[in-house]
């Protein structure tokens, strides 16, 4: 099987970093032409546009800022022109004690909402329009196990952001697909990022470790070539599925 994605240009958000940075590099070796989302890491950004092999482009967005969002779909289609595919990757995980004043667990529960959801929303919306007219678009939103299993109390607010997600994706799956979208969820478990890092920071690595099935935690390239796959059309009859990758840590 050869993947291709020449002539794809396909956006990432949260690429300049993480599992981000691995998929626009996975993107990129197959061909595509990457739009490069950041906000404040954009010297990694435009490190990352310098390596790649395939045209790319740095693009910057404050997701937490929804007035940005908002016609920043149409924008990046006005400036580079179509865009075959979104992955919806970028996304916070603000940890915050169950015991914590309601105020200060309102306000991360909010802004972890307005990243994770509702920020992800505006941009799929605006891009389901877009590719409606091409009659061609994938898009591809990374969840967590935690959508499934559920988290620590210290992280209720991402774990249900991150299950926000699902019906989210299943419905534009169902009820897009013959004007010729396509929607997957990929739902990592404990990948070794800076995210997942300051949880590991709070827990210990041991935690993470005994938790799964395998001998070492996931790395950001071994979701990659899974995204790839999905925005290649090979795999398109798995439209609205899940992908587990967490090392058989849960298994649904």
């Amino acid at each position: 099987m050869h993947i291709t994605l020449k002539d794809q240009r396909i956006l990432v958000t949260g690429a300049s970093r993480g599992i981000g940075r691995a998929i626009a590099e996975q993107l990129s070796a197959s061909g595509a032409e990457v739009l490069i989302h950041c906000h404040k890491h954009e010297a990694k950004a435009r490190e990352l546009q310098r390596s790649l092999p395939h045209k790319a482009h740095v693009v910057s967005c404050d997701l937490s800022d929804l007035e940005q969002v908002k016609g920043w779909i149409t924008r990046l289609v006005d400036k580079y022109g179509k865009i075959d595919a979104v992955i919806n990757n970028a996304g916070i995980a603000l940890s915050c004690s169950d015991e914590a004043p309601t105020e200060d667990w309102a306000t991360a529960w909010l802004q972890t909402m307005t990243v994770n959801v509702n920020a992800l929303a505006i941009i799929t919306k605006e891009f389901v329009q877009h590719a409606r007219l091409n009659n061609h678009g994938r898009v591809i939103n990374i969840s967590s196990r935690a959508a499934f299993r559920g988290d620590t109390p210290d992280y209720l607010a991402y774990a249900a952001s991150k299950s926000a997600l699902v019906g989210f994706t299943r419905s534009l799956a169902r009820y897009y697909g013959k004007e010729g979208i396509r929607a997957f969820i990929i739902a990592p478990g404990f990948v070794r990022t800076d995210m997942a890092q300051d949880f590991m920071d709070q827990y210990g690595e041991d935690f993470a470790l005994n938790d799964i099935a395998l001998t070492e935690l996931t790395e950001p390239k071994d979701i990659a070539p899974m995204v790839c796959l999905l925005v290649s059309g090979l795999a398109d009859h798995a439209t609205g599925t899940t992908i587990a990758m967490n090392a058989a840590s849960y298994v649904h």
